[in-house]
C-alpha cells in the first residue's frame, strides 16, 4: 500500500517540474505574440499604399494572432491547474504533520439544535470537518457537511465501498479538486440553475437564418467592391444596416452578456469536471450510479456544457471593439450567439441541476476518499446486526497526536448504559467524543481510528455542551432541560446511542443528583443505549438496582505532589478527585 507522504512528495516534485516547463512556454508564447504584432504593423505600414494587400495582411495576421492568444490561454490554464496541484500536495503534507488550520472550518454549518454537531467538535477551528475537509466548491462543502450531519444508518457497506474506491484514486481526486478550485463563481450554483429555469428568450425565431443570409450578402458586397465592380457606398450601406439591426437588441444582449460574464467560468470548469467524471469508470454501486446520471449513449454531458461555455465565451468577446463594431455590422454576430445560448437553455437547461448535483457529490465525497487515503492504518467497521452496538479495540480520537494518544477498548451492547466517573482532565470528555465520532464516521462509511471495530448501526444523540441563550431569554438550566426533552422525544420515535456529559449542571448538587438518577432510570427503562459521564459518584448506585447499568472510570493519581493521568478506560468507580489539589497546586487557594 502506497504511503500518503511518499505519494504527495512524488506528486509535488513532478508538478513543480511541469510548472517550470510551462513557465518557459508561456514566456516564449508572449515573445512570439509581441513579435507578430510588431511584424503585422510593419508589413501593413510598408503596404499601406496597396490597401487590398494591406487588408489581406492585416486580416491574416490578426487571425494568426488570435490563434496564438487562444493557445496562450490554454497554457495559462495548464499553469494554473499545475499550481493548484502543487498547493494541494503541499497542504496534504502539512496536514499529515498536524497542520490543517488553513482548511475551511465549516462554521457556517454549526447548528446547536442538531442531534450532535454542537457537542463533538464537528465544526469550527480544530474540528473534524476542518481536519478532513478537502472540498473546492461551496456545493461540495455542503455535501460533505450533510454527510457528517445526516445521522443516516442505511447502506453503510455501499458507502464504505465508494470511499475505498475513491481512496485508491488519489491522482484522479487531486485533478478533480484542482479543476474545481479554479472555479471562480460570482453567484451560487443554485442561482445559476434558477436563472436557467426562469430564462425568458428575446431573439426573433428565425434570426439565425436572417443573420446567415445577411452575412453572405455582406461578403458578396465586400467581394464585389474588392474587384471594383461596385462602389464602396454599398459596403457602408450593408454595414450601417447591420449596426442598426444589432442596436435594436443591444440592451437585451447586454443584459444577457452581464449574466454570462458571471457564470462563464463556472460552466467552463464544470464542463471539465463533468468530463473527468465521464472518463473515469467506477466499480462501486454508489459512484457508478452517480456517474450514470450524466452519461448518455447519444451525447456527452461535458461536451454539451462545454458548447454552452463556448457560447458564453464568444458573447464575452463583444467587449472587443473590432467584434462589437465590424463583426456585428457585417454578420449580426451578437444576435447569432444570443440565439445559440437561448436554444441551448431551452434544450438542456433542465439538465444543469443534475449535472451540478453530481459534481457537488464527487467534490464532497473526495474529502471522504482523501481521509481514508491519508489514514491507511484506520479500519472500516465490520457492519453486523447483533446485540453488540459497538465493540472497538484500541479506539483513539482521530485528531489526537499518535505520540500522546492512549488507545482504549470499548464494548457496549444494545440497551446497556455506562456511567463514567473520573477526575478533572482524566479523559472522560475526550473518550465520549471518541465514541461519538466513531459512530458519526462509521455511519458516513469512513474508516475509524481503531485496530478493529464491530458495529451495529445506530443513530447518535448527545447533550454535552448546553449553553444559555440571551437572544431567547433562556437560562442555562432551561436550555439544558429543553435538550433533555429533545432527547426523550427523539428516542420515542427511533433508536439512538445517547451520550451525556454532566447533565443538570445548572442546579444545586442534591437536586442534580436526584434529577440525574431519575433521568438515567427513565432512559434505561426505555431500553436506551449509551454513556453518561459525571462527577457525581452517587449516580453510580444505579448499577445496584439496574442490571443494564455498568460503572467505568478514568483515574488520576497524586505522586510526590504531582498529578498523573493514565487516560485508561477502566471498570469500576473513580475514587480519586483532583479539584482541591489543583486549586492548591495553582495557588488559587491555600
Amino acid at each position: 500500500m502506497q504511503q500518503p507522504a511518499s505519494f504527495y512528495k512524488i506528486q509535488l516534485k513532478s508538478h513543480k517540474t511541469t510548472l517550470s516547463t510551462l513557465k518557459k512556454k508561456l514566456n516564449l508564447s508572449s515573445s512570439v505574440r509581441l513579435l507578430l504584432f510588431i511584424g503585422i504593423g510593419v508589413m501593413v505600414y510598408f503596404t499601406f499604399n496597396t490597401p487590398k494587400l494591406a487588408g489581406v495582411i492585416a486580416i491574416a495576421g490578426i487571425a494568426f494572432f488570435l490563434f496564438l492568444v487562444t493557445r496562450h490561454a490554454k497554457l495559462k490554464l495548464q499553469r494554473d491547474l499545475t499550481k493548484a496541484l502543487i498547493a494541494i500536495n503541499t497542504k496534504e503534507l502539512q496536514a499529515l504533520e498536524g497542520i490543517y488550520q488553513n482548511f475551511p472550518d465549516g462554521n457556517q454549518f454549526y447548528n446547536p439544535e442538531h442531534f450532535y454537531s454542537q457537542d463533538i467538535d464537528l465544526f469550527g477551528r480544530g474540528s473534524f470537518y476542518q481536519y478532513a475537509n478537502r472540498t473546492a466548491l461551496e456545493s461540495g462543502a455542503q455535501v460533505f457537511a450533510d454527510t457528517l450531519l445526516a445521522n443516516d444508518i442505511d447502506h453503510i457497506p455501499e458507502k464504505q465501498e465508494a470511499i475505498k474506491e475513491l481512496s485508491n484514486l488519489p491522482e484522479w481526486r487531486q485533478r478533480f479538486s484542482a479543476i474545481a478550485s479554479l472555479v471562480k463563481t460570482e453567484i451560487p450554483a443554485g442561482d445559476v440553475v434558477s436563472w436557467l429555469d426562469n430564462y425568458k428568450p428575446f431573439t426573433p425565431k428565425h434570426i439565425k437564418t436572417i443573420a446567415r443570409i445577411f452575412g453572405i450578402l455582406s461578403v458578396l458586397i465586400c467581394a464585389l467592391y474588392g474587384f471594383s465592380i461596385i462602389s464602396g457606398y454599398w459596403v457602408f450601406v450593408i454595414f450601417g444596416l447591420g449596426l442598426f439591426i444589432s442596436a435594436r437588441f443591444m440592451g437585451k444582449v447586454s443584459m444577457l452578456h452581464n449574466k454570462a460574464s458571471e457564470v462563464q467560468t463556472t460552466f467552463q470548469q464544470y464542463a471539465q469536471l463533468l468530463f473527468e467524471i465521464e472518463e473515469q469508470e467506477f466499480l462501486s454501486s454508489t459512484l457508478s450510479r452517480k456517474r450514470k446520471k450524466i452519461i448518455s449513449t447519444d451525447r456527452s454531458s461535458s461536451g454539451i456544457l462545454k458548447k454552452f461555455s463556448r457560447y458564453l465565451d464568444a458573447l464575452d468577446q463583444r467587449n472587443n471593439v473590432l467584434v462589437a463594431v465590424f463583426v456585428n455590422g457585417f454578420f449580426l454576430r451578437d444576435l447569432i450567439i444570443a440565439s445559440n445560448i437561448e436554444q441551448w437553455i431551452k434544450t438542456y437547461g433542465q439538465d444543469a441541476e443534475v449535472w451540478f448535483e453530481t459534481i457537488a457529490f464527487f467534490d464532497g465525497y473526495n474529502s471522504l476518499g482523501n481521509y481514508a487515503f491519508n489514514h491507511p492504518e484506520h479500519t472500516y467497521p465490520e457492519i453486523t446486526d447483533s446485540k453488540t452496538t459497538i465493540h472497538a479495540t484500541e479506539a483513539v480520537h482521530p485528531l489526537l497526536k499518535a505520540t500522546t494518544a492512549v488507545p482504549n477498548d470499548i464494548a457496549i451492547n444494545r440497551n446497556e448504559f455506562f456511567i463514567i466517573t473520573g477526575a478533572n482532565m482524566a479523559g472522560k470528555s475526550t473518550f465520549l467524543r471518541t465514541v461519538a465520532l466513531q459512530i458519526v464516521m462509521a455511519n458516513a462509511g469512513l474508516p475509524v481510528r481503531a485496530t478493529a471495530t464491530t458495529y451495529t448501526p445506530i443513530k447518535l444523540i448527545t447533550s454535552m455542551r448546553t449553553t444559555d441563550s440571551l437572544t431567547d431569554d433562556e437560562s442555562y438550566f432551561f436550555s439544558e432541560l429543553k435538550r433533555l426533552k429533545f432527547i426523550v422525544d427523539a428516542i420515542k420515535e427511533d433508536e439512538y446511542f445517547i451520550i451525556l456529559d454532566e447533565i443538570l449542571k445548572g442546579t444545586n448538587s442534591t437536586d442534580k443528583a436526584t434529577g440525574s438518577r431519575k433521568f438515567v432510570d427513565k432512559l434505561v427503562q426505555g431500553g436506551a443505549t449509551g454513556i453518561i459521564a459525571t462527577h457525581d459518584l452517587s449516580l453510580c448506585e444505579a448499577s445496584e438496582t439496574l442490571p443494564e447499568v455498568t460503572n467505568y472510570y478514568f483515574d488520576a493519581q497524586i505522586i510526590d505532589d504531582e498529578l498523573f493521568f493514565d487516560y485508561t478506560f477502566k471498570k469500576g468507580i473513580c475514587q480519586n478527585m483532583n479539584a482541591s489539589f489543583l486549586l492548591k497546586k495553582m495557588e488559587i487557594v491555600d
